[in-house]
């Protein structure tokens, strides 16, 4: 017998978008926040930048509509992009009451106020930032809230399956959500869940490529989920790739945040010298597509096995007090940035694309939510402006919570879902099985669909791709499942659909680059993709 366990929203991630979501709604609801590892870990605590938002009075939200748009290379969706700059501020004014601490500085005049950073793409300083890790003060202060609170309980080491859909009872919509099946690593049994609500906010699936800043836990597992119960999905084709993470045998994948160009830090060849002013007027401060293209350029000219950013120039002391995480780990490897070039290389960073939603985070599927970097908006479209993804998942989260607010029933009445079936499955004894399809994907997908792509690679990779698909699946169901299947069945999905994407796009625009078609259409449209 499969156990059931019941609550009134199931909310599986617990980033910046989960955790919000959770506290936004607790006061009147049941909530069950599914984590697949502890609860900090995820992309969110390892963010360094920072978040964007119109604080300077010099500065406007119209400035950063525009920003916004002009890096997303004509793809955002400009009514999606105003209602996120325009929430902007009360969603970080609502973090601040959390209890984040963002740094501040005293003004001309002696007065406190936000030390406000500018990066890539930027045309103004609006970024509040905690020295340079934003990301684990807001984590870990919202980890801390969540778990004092009584209505939420949070399931740590749980592998969210598959979604369970029946036949809509509104007749709008073809089938709804009605919970998941989740894997307790705890016990390795299967168990089920029924919510009301199911919510999405499992990041991205930048593990897909064998070289990412991400944790290991970003394997589009919500995107692969949402695909198989019939979500459509859009613009899987723009993968963001950070150009500068630290590049050293013993670093693991350790990002050097935006902030240090922004403060100035210049991106050099093995020789010394920039090259960024030679592919783009705004040089160290382009958007990150262009930076990324210009490292790679330069590697496979040079032969090199990295570039290096040098922010040596400035004093120690404002190195060492504004970037105190990077300061302590590159010391750690003997590299004193106080004093010499980092070096570096690009590596897969977010997926831009996700499962299509509408600005109050609701799927194709009645009562299923998808928020935070999993989710299609429209908000960054061809390429992510820094500091946007954490402000996409606090805004979309909030905006979420009121709509399944305004819609959740008060009710005790749980449905019985169908049991788990495994009684035809047995304990594998050929583990290297998954371990060398997982590896193989994510080499050929780093060879094949990266930074720079073509056709022929586009094609060799989807038929690699395929060729897996069919392997993973029989492996799925013929073994019980494990941690490593269950990761690498969400992630030749997506790669597939990354791939199909990609192939469908005969241009080069923002943040996919193929040789075969360099230039821009006239026309602007996102790539949709319809499950069958």
């Amino acid at each position: 017998m499969t156990q059931q366990n019941n609550c009134d929203v199931l909310i599986i991630g617990s980033g910046a978008a989960g955790l919000t979501l959770a506290l936004h709604l607790a006061q009147n609801a049941d909530v069950v926040i599914l984590s697949k590892g502890p609860l900090n870990e995820g992309s969110t605590f390892y963010a360094q930048g920072g978040i964007a938002a119109v604080f300077d009075e010099n500065d406007s939200v119209a400035s950063h509509v525009e920003d916004t748009i002009v890096a997303g290379a004509g793809l955002c969706d400009e009514d999606t992009v105003r209602f996120t700059t325009e929430n902007a501020k009360s969603c970080l004014e609502w973090l601040i009451d959390q209890g984040v601490e963002f740094d501040k500085e005293q003004s001309s005049k002696g007065e406190s106020r936000y030390h406000l950073t500018r990066e890539g793409g930027h045309s103004h300083r609006r970024i509040l930032h905690s020295a340079d890790a934003t990301g684990q003060a807001i984590q870990t202060t919202l980890a801390d809230q969540v778990r004092q609170h009584s209505r939420i309980r949070i399931f740590e080491r749980f592998n969210a399956i598959d979604l369970i859909c029946q036949a809509s009872t509104t007749g709008n919509q073809p089938k709804q959500c009605i919970g998941a099946y989740i894997w307790n690593r705890n016990t390795e049994k299967v168990e089920s869940i029924y919510a009301q609500k199911t919510i999405l906010a499992t990041g991205g699936a930048s593990k897909v490529y064998q070289y990412t800043s991400n944790p290991d836990v970003a394997s589009g597992d919500g995107i692969a989920m949402a695909w198989r119960a019939g979500c459509r999905v859009a613009n899987m084709e723009f993968n963001q790739f950070h150009p500068t993470c630290l590049f050293h045998p013993s670093a693991g994948t350790f990002l050097l945040t935006e902030a240090l160009r922004g403060e100035g830090a210049k991106l050099r060849r093995p020789d010394g010298s920039r090259f960024m002013p030679a592919f783009d007027e705004r040089a160290e401060l382009a958007p990150r597509d262009i930076v990324a293209r210009a490292i790679d350029y330069e590697m496979k000219r040079l032969g090199a096995d990295c570039m290096y950013l040098d922010i040596s120039h400035k004093p120690s002391d404002f190195i060492k007090q504004h970037f105190p995480t990077i300061y302590e780990k590159t010391m750690s490897l003997g590299i004193d940035i106080t004093k010499q070039p980092i070096p570096i290389v690009p590596a897969a960073h977010y997926t831009c694309g996700g499962v299509m939603v509408d600005h109050q985070g609701k799927t194709d599927i009645s009562q299923l939510y998808a928020i935070g970097e999993m989710s299609y908006t429209g908000l960054h479209g061809a390429n992510r402006l820094a500091s946007n993804s954490l402000l996409e998942c606090l805004v979309f989260a909030r905006a979420a919570a009121i709509e399944i607010g305004e819609t959740l029933v008060q009710s005790n009445h749980y449905l019985t879902l169908p049991h788990w079936d495994d009684s035809r499955v047995t304990d594998s004894d050929e583990e290297v099985v998954i371990q060398h399809n997982w590896h193989e994907l994510r080499l050929f997908m780093w060879d094949y669909v990266g930074i720079v792509r073509t056709t022929k690679r586009l094609e060799r990779a989807l038929h690699r791709v395929e060729l897996l698909q069919q392997e993973i699946e029989d492996y799925y169901q013929n073994f019980k499942v494990s941690n490593n299947l269950l990761e690498l069945r969400n992630l030749v999905q997506v790669a597939e659909l990354i791939i199909r994407c990609a192939m469908e796009r005969k241009e080069s625009r923002g943040l996919h680059y193929t040789l075969d078609y360099p230039d821009l259409l006239t026309t602007a449209k996102p790539t949709i993709l319809s499950p069958v």
